[in-house]
């Protein structure tokens, strides 16, 4: 009990650790930005010198021109890489298509521009190579690569330094530093990437483990239902057949039989409300990973958009509608695609679940909408529709940290196993859409 104790305060909170995540991917896309663009001012002094020793002016607009496009080019690329990172291999852009891109024409034509204003195909080439760097390659191809590129780079070097020095007669002294940002570029910011993945890899590794962990959490509640069940099922079922034969010959005592067996089923369902209030809920970021995978398993496109410290919204308000929206998906849906998303608005919390085909009914009862607009009332929330032609959207808002009236339970009743939480038993992961 000691040694617990003294291990417990190391272990940090998920929100702790998500923060960490994301903390860590800006500090890595920062330091790509600013590796490019001091590489990028190096060789803008030396574009500086060529222009006055040369008396063109013209190289220095241009190079101004195609930096600040190389500059664009890598914010959009990394932005589209940390993205490309949250999406399974099924739903991630084809390889052509992402070389296809605006971002990486983009890159590719500041390349070219640098390289020419700089009068330096190692200088070109390192950029060009930069910008491919932050396309997603498979595993390994991004360093070969890169190695092969660095060799390059350094023949390259000592092929073109007497021209340039020539060229631009007394400019020899800055070669050491444009060759190490030259050559240096591609590697450092293949390293960092590479840096960025490893993190983002160790996040999942994380959030698979929690998934595992509700998961046996949940095994372990169906053996003990199981347990629960089979014995007052059985007593139950005794205590009926005994009333049946003793009818005939003793109607008083098959009534006590009776009472008996309806006092076993109170006990049932007692014991079952009991169990159900001991079992540890499913952290909210594991039932929104559950549903992108259940949608993704129907054969939808799923896009999911999801908070770093998604784990502080309330799971007992947002998880049900989760469940309910991702029935609702491929029971009424029929679509496509769908996409969820949840983000911290202020002192809310906003969920919104969205597909291709619109339901074909406004709030009805039961389990549907109206379900889902009374659960989050009760919280002082509130749920809204948008239906397009070709989109159905719902947009479900509660308080950060709800206020329940009635207390903790009101509308919110921990749900016993075997209704609808079964949707998320552990065979078939899950998540949601609208009715």
């Amino acid at each position: 009990m000691n040694s617990h104790a003294s291990r417990s305060p190391s272990v940090a909170s998920p929100a702790a650790l998500a923060r960490e995540v994301v903390a860590t991917s800006w500090y890595i896309a920062v330091s790509i930005v600013f590796f490019t663009a001091s590489a990028l001012a190096v060789w803008g002094l030396w574009v500086l010198v060529a222009t006055r020793r040369l008396g063109a002016p013209l190289l220095t607009v241009g190079y101004a021109v195609g930096a600040a496009v190389v500059l664009a080019a890598t914010i959009v690329l990394l932005a589209r890489y940390r993205r490309d990172g949250d999406v399974s291999d099924a739903d991630r852009v084809p390889r052509l298509r992402r070389f296809a891109s605006w971002p990486v024409a983009l890159g590719i034509v500041g390349a070219v521009v640098v390289g020419v204003t700089t009068l330096s195909f190692l200088f070109g080439a390192s950029v060009l190579a930069t910008v491919l760097c932050l396309v997603r390659w498979g595993p390994g191809i991004r360093w070969r690569g890169v190695v092969l590129v660095e060799i390059a780079l350094v023949v390259l070097w000592f092929a073109e330094r007497a021209r340039l020095d020539a060229a631009v007669p007394g400019a020899g002294s800055m070669g050491f530093a444009l060759a190490t940002f030259g050559i240096a570029l591609p590697g450092a910011i293949a390293l960092s990437l590479w840096s960025w993945d490893v993190v983002l890899e160790l996040n999942r590794a994380r959030a698979i483990e929690s998934r595992l962990a509700a998961t046996q959490e949940r095994l372990r509640l169906a053996g003990e239902l199981h347990d629960l069940q089979g014995h007052h099922l059985q007593v139950i079922a005794l205590q009926l057949e005994l009333a049946e034969r003793m009818l005939p010959r003793d109607p008083d005592a098959a009534a006590e039989q009776i009472r008996l067996a309806r006092a076993s089923v109170d006990a049932a369902r007692t014991g079952t409300r009991e169990l159900a209030g001991r079992f540890r809920g499913v952290p909210l970021p594991d039932e929104l990973a559950n549903a992108v995978d259940l949608l993704r398993a129907a054969g939808l496109r799923v896009r999911s958009d999801v908070a770093a410290d998604a784990v502080l919204a309330p799971a007992d308000i947002l998880g049900p509608v989760v469940r309910e929206c991702t029935t609702n998906v491929l029971k009424h849906g029929g679509g496509t695609w769908a996409e969820l998303s949840l983000a911290r608005d202020g002192a809310f919390w906003r969920m919104s679940v969205a597909n291709d085909r619109g339901a074909e009914s406004t709030l009805g009862s039961g389990a549907g909408l109206e379900g889902i607009a009374h659960r989050v009332g009760v919280v002082g929330g509130d749920l809204k529709t948008h239906r397009d032609p070709d989109r159905f959207t719902v947009v479900v808002t509660v308080p950060a940290a709800p206020g329940r009236e009635g207390g903790a339970s009101a509308g919110f009743t921990p749900e016993v196993p075997g209704e609808r939480d079964t949707f998320f038993r552990p065979e078939a992961p899950s998540e949601g859409m609208p009715r």
